[in-house]
């Protein structure tokens, strides 16, 4: 594909980041020395090769030049600290491992190190950017050594590359249980996203996209960066987020595409400097989420001047694309479904039984489709318990479907809760609270209550200005939810425990629990 591109956009311009621009020739020439680099390391089709670091130019060069040996990319979560890096690098027996020295202070092969120091990936550690410790080759060093192997050499293994290889490994979020490790194709991917979800994005050549979500997570890897390789559009690399850095950018290298989790729309249109700054060139914007509210999508619409917005679904097993809206759908619709499933994807929803339930019932999400992954990495046990034997992919996730072939998804099949034997979806508890201009985010949970089986709690991070107590947020409940979902306890917070791809941690909310019982 970056070859391909390179071919055909030439020395346009691929990539921004901060102060570095790189053609897609430029991108493709970077590829293929780092595909030299990791021969010359010894590095051979099917091995594992870690990334950890921060949305950057040279992490786009190095996971292209990862896959171009055959080897298959293991980014890692740049939240993570020493042990949780150190339990990927050993599920998957990486044999290398890319990385950075210095960002937000962080030396992160030392924090590895010091959480395991027989990882085989130390033998081989390249630091993108910062000095190197303890043995660590740098990047100018490590290209260095690619120049002992011919180019035609990664040319062959890239012919060699078949759509079903695996390209990469993709690791869950973790928020209920150990992370797992999603094997991924390179087929899947680029058909998934460069035909299927760019038929409602519409990306093209020329257009330039704000790459905020994380690399190491689908959203801002397939759905990003290599999207906007493949179509001839500039990403525009964001770090570390910021409201007010993003309304900047977005005016000056004018963007015409966004896409992020409700929140960081949120922040964007509520920022102080809103009013300042230019979006004329803004013309589209997918927002992901359980629930978007209808007023965020039609502020988006409004303030942004978009043509039109998006809602989608995707889990990562599934290569994290099932449904995604479409270039008509009004304001309701972005907000109150999450898009029409994909072509070549079946879905069922079925109940506790695996019985088919009727249109607009809930019930568990299953996916069949050229788009379900591989297999869980190295757990064959694991995978058997999501994929049953007819390839149907059991998501977890609670949703219901319509005529149109529109799926809602409204909840977590673990994050329910049972109040007087009646099912609660926290989801729709969270979006009747944030409804509410007094709340600017909210989070529900259930809690073991010896009378009522389980109740519900609700954390509210309260909006700028409003002052709601715990009976106004409870009375705002009632008015619109029956009795059994109404939450008894209620907790102020001054912001929620996400991971990087603005996902609740509410195993971190349940954690507080034990010594917070509301108020």
């Amino acid at each position: 594909m970056a070859l391909e591109s390179a071919e055909t956009f030439g020395d346009e311009l691929a990539v921004i980041d901060g102060a570095t621009r790189l053609s897609f020739r430029e991108v493709a020439e970077q590829m293929v020395a780092v595909a030299r680099s990791l021969i010359a390391l010894g590095v051979e089709p099917g091995d594992r090769v870690a990334l950890w670091a921060p949305n950057s130019a040279p992490w786009m060069c190095a996971a292209l030049g990862v896959m171009a040996t055959g080897a298959w990319l293991v980014p890692l979560n740049t939240r993570f600290k020493g042990p949780e890096a150190a339990y990927i690098l050993a599920k998957t027996q990486a044999r290398t491992l890319i990385c950075v020295n210095g960002f937000l202070g962080v030396d992160h092969a030392a924090m590895v190190r010091e959480a395991d120091p027989t990882l085989p990936a130390l033998d081989q550690v390249v630091v993108l950017q910062g000095p190197p410790t303890d043995g660590a080759t740098t990047f100018a060093d490590f290209l260095e050594l690619g120049r002992s192997v011919d180019e035609s050499i990664v040319l062959d293994r890239i012919d060699a590359i078949g759509p079903d290889d695996v390209s990469d490994i993709i690791f869950t979020s973790g928020t209920t249980g150990h992370p797992k490790g999603v094997m991924l194709r390179h087929g899947a991917s680029l058909h998934a996203f460069c035909d299927l979800y760019n038929e409602g994005y519409q990306l093209g050549r020329g257009d330039r996209l704000l790459v905020v979500a994380p690399f190491f997570h689908c959203f801002g890897y397939k759905a990003g960066w290599m999207l906007a390789l493949a179509v001839g559009a500039t990403s525009v690399l964001v770090t570390v987020f910021d409201p007010a850095d993003a309304l900047k950018t977005i005016e000056e290298q004018r963007i015409t595409h966004l896409a992020g989790a409700p929140t960081m729309f949120a922040a964007l249109l509520d920022h102080p400097t809103r009013a300042q700054r230019d979006f004329s060139s803004v013309r589209v914007a997918i927002a992901s989420a359980a629930y978007v509210p209808v007023e965020l999508v039609e502020r988006m619409c409004a303030d942004f001047g978009l043509d039109w917005a998006l809602s989608g679904y995707g889990l990562t097993e599934a290569h994290a694309l099932v449904s995604r809206g479409r270039a008509d759908d009004p304001a309701e619709i972005v907000a109150n479904w999450s898009g029409e499933v994909i072509r070549g994807c079946e879905v069922r929803i079925v109940d506790d039984d695996g019985n088919d339930v009727a249109l607009g019932e809930r019930g568990e999400l299953l996916v069949r489709g050229f788009q379900v992954m591989h297999g869980y990495y190295d757990d064959p046990e694991a995978t058997a318990v999501v994929i049953d034997a007819d390839g149907w992919l059991h998501t977890g996730d609670i949703a219901f479907a319509n005529a149109e072939n529109y799926i809602k998804v409204c909840d977590r099949k673990k994050d329910m809760f049972i109040v007087n034997g009646f099912n609660v979806a926290p989801a729709e508890v969270e979006a009747v609270l944030a409804e509410w201009d007094a709340v600017a985010m909210a989070a529900v949970i259930g809690i073991p209550d010896a009378t009522h089986g389980d109740v519900g709690v609700a954390f509210i991070v309260p909006a700028p200005g409003a002052h709601p107590t715990a009976d106004d947020v409870i009375a705002h409940a009632r008015e619109r939810l029956a009795t059994y979902k109404v939450p008894r306890h209620v907790i102020f917070v001054d912001e929620l425990p996400m991971n990087a791809t603005g996902k609740v941690l509410k195993a971190q909310l349940q954690e507080r629990l034990t010594g917070d019982t509301g108020r």
